[in-house]
């Protein structure tokens, strides 16, 4: 039963830190200009570290 429990925890982890990364690219990659630029940077800068900390968690618990 571990094995599924790790299973998942890895699967969320991976899942959560192709997101994570993901999300922090497009903020680089933004075209757009002025506020709503910035807007969209912190958008994304947040998901992506979001995603980084769920990883982290996930990874502390599968360990």
């Amino acid at each position: 039963m571990q094995d599924f429990v790790n299973a998942i925890l890895f699967a969320g982890a991976a899942l959560g830190l192709i997101l994570g990364l993901s999300c922090i690219i497009m903020g680089f990659l933004s075209d757009k200009a002025g506020a709503e630029a910035i807007q969209e940077r912190i958008e994304y800068g947040f998901f992506g570290v979001s995603g980084l900390v769920v990883t982290l968690l996930l990874a502390y618990a599968a360990a």
